[in-house]
């Protein structure tokens, strides 16, 4: 198949969904399809643009066997809700020309875009039409409840807009993914029919990430010796993380628990304030984002790991760090309410605490690190997990299959247009129009 894929995010970023962009790409094409790439310069999860990337707008480059174009974009500095607005329609507006110019030219099979940012989605279903390839959506993220439930925005009557804008984008593709049960659900929510979604989870190379000694270059960097415990969280620092709750709890044991140490490795806008908090505490240690030859050293380093989660961003998302977390052999604690996906999946690999309990957490820190035959055990079920439900190959296979019967579908007219789908399509200038 000829996949034109459209996303903000891609390499060279490390985490995040440009992980995920990155990686589907390559391996469709080491499946024999050909990918072409429209996105942005990386920025994630610095929030700045490096200085090599801001002359190569519009050029093609091909990254490992696949043909790369990145379009400028607005990225602030302090990402409030707003300017997040400003920054999506930025790419939105900018990607409209190589997206033609590929559609038109190229004449791709399937055009696959991925929220975020769900703005440029609107685009490319309409142009799909058009040139009568299918048109796929992954949902990475609910942007727009995400960004209301954390209060980035408040306004009533702009959610209001602004989802009935999601409802006639996510209706105008033939087919819409997302990474969970939970997040399908959603989907079903905002008026999707069942058999127009599927679910395609993020996943994680097993033969990459895979157990081994915790005694790493880590924590000899870190002056930690075996005995002493490593509560590790790595990833994005932004404020729906929630590491504010890490914190804390760091501090109500450091007196008593002088051997528990939390190791907190990433980037992002929230970092600056999360350092300021934890001044002059010597169990709580930073770490940068680290390259993927180390990532396995990283997780290998933490005798458990911490998925903290504000209880407003609970289903939003499914934490795509918990297939490494599986495989690394290492027992998990997450903050997630009873009923939601997250806690369905870390039940019998970790302990699961409710959103925003500080004391919960602590105490679940302590068990484990008192535990260690616990530990094991509940470290062996994540990695039985991790390749049976996480494992990369198998899952970007299946999602190829799926989109060849998909197009299959579509080309033999099995998939039609609803009548709110025909009646919310939205035109090219309406895009640019709305944005």
């Amino acid at each position: 198949m000829r996949i034109l894929f459209v996303g903000i995010n891609y390499a060279p970023d490390l985490i995040g969904v440009a992980k995920y962009n990155t990686e589907l790409c390559e391996s469709l094409v080491a499946e024999g399809h050909e990918v072409r790439v429209v996105t942005a310069p990386p920025y994630y999860p610095v929030w700045k643009i490096p200085t090599d990337f801001k002359t190569a707008y519009f050029r093609r480059r091909l990254i490992d066997e696949v043909r790369v174009t990145r379009t400028p974009i607005y990225v602030p500095e302090h990402p409030s809700g707003a300017k997040r607005l400003l920054h999506h329609a930025s790419f939105a507006l900018t990607s409209i020309v190589p997206i033609l110019a590929e559609a038109s030219f190229w004449r791709p099979d399937i055009v696959l875009s991925v929220a975020p940012s769900l703005m440029s989605g609107a685009l490319v279903s309409t142009i799909a039409r058009r040139i009568k390839a299918t048109s796929w959506l992954h949902v990475q993220d609910f942007e727009v409840d995400a960004a209301f439930e954390l209060g980035l925005l408040r306004s009533s009557s702009l959610r209001k807009m602004m989802l009935k804008a999601e409802a006639a984008i996510l209706r105008s593709f033939d087919r819409v993914s997302t990474i969970s049960p939970q997040m399908i659900e959603r989907l079903w929510d905002k008026g999707l029919a069942p058999e127009r979604t599927a679910e395609v989870r993020n996943w994680i190379d097993t033969q990459a990430i895979f157990p081994r000694s915790k005694q790493t270059r880590y924590r000899q960097e870190l002056g930690l010796n075996q005995r002493e415990v490593v509560a590790l969280y790595s990833g994005t620092m932004s404020n729906k993380q929630g590491l504010d709750l890490v914190i804390e709890a760091a501090a109500s044991l450091e007196a008593s628990h002088p051997h528990i140490h939390f190791v907190l490795a990433g980037e992002g806008p929230h970092k600056p304030r999360l350092i300021q908090m934890a001044s002059g505490r010597r169990t709580i240690h930073f770490l940068g984002l680290q390259p993927n030859e180390s990532f396995n050293e990283l997780m290998a380093t933490a005798d458990l790991h911490l998925i903290p989660q504000k209880s407003e961003a609970a289903d939003l998302v499914l934490p795509s760090k918990l297939g490494a977390i599986f495989a690394s052999g290492r027992p998990v604690i997450a903050m997630a309410g009873e009923r939601t996906g997250l806690a369905a999946e870390v039940k019998g690999a970790g302990l699961v605490v409710a959103p925003g309990d500080v004391r919960a957490l602590a105490a679940a820190i302590c068990k484990l690190s008192e535990d260690r035959a616990l530990c094991e055990n509940l470290g062996e079920k994540g990695r039985e997990r991790s390749i049976e439900r996480w494992d990369r190959q198998t899952i970007v296979r299946r999602w190829a299959g799926d989109m060849e019967a998909t197009r299959v579908s579509v080309s033999n007219g099995d998939v039609k247009p609803s009548p709110a789908k025909e009646k919310t399509a939205i035109p090219v200038e309406d895009v640019v129009s709305t944005l």
